[in-house]
């Protein structure tokens, strides 16, 4: 069973709350949640796996297509604490890159701020 939660925060993040499992039973699921946030426009999508207990490969394709949408959209997408047995799978395949992988919120929030600073000083630049 799998439970999805989205919530905003600051700078238009988007936070996705994973709970339970994702697999061959629960992904058709999440990729229907996602839908309209991914046609939402948003930039940024946080995947918080602090509460996700097992991923199966058709788990794996839901952040692969999220991360392919937002990526051609000039945004990315992120994971938050993702539990060792979580972690073991994403290493194996490779999947997410490991600068986009978080094991708190604070080392969330700094790789954002420090996003925002360079984004704005970018701006100054033009």
């Amino acid at each position: 069973m799998l439970e999805i939660a989205f919530s905003s925060t600051r700078n238009g993040v988007k936070t996705c709350v994973l709970t339970g499992r994702l697999d061959a039973d629960s992904y058709e699921e999440l990729d229907a949640e996602l839908e309209p946030v991914l046609a939402s426009g948003v930039t940024r999508l946080v995947f918080d796996l602090t509460r996700l207990e097992y991923i199966s490969s058709a788990g794996i394709r839901c952040f692969v297509k999220a991360q392919k949408a937002l990526k051609g959209a000039g945004g990315e997408t992120s994971i938050l604490n993702p539990q060792p047995q979580i972690q073991k799978v994403f290493d194996v395949v490779k999947a997410i890159p490991a600068r986009n992988v978080f094991t708190s919120v604070a080392e969330l929030d700094a790789y954002l701020d420090a996003i925002q600073k360079k984004t704005l000083r970018d701006g100054d630049d033009r």
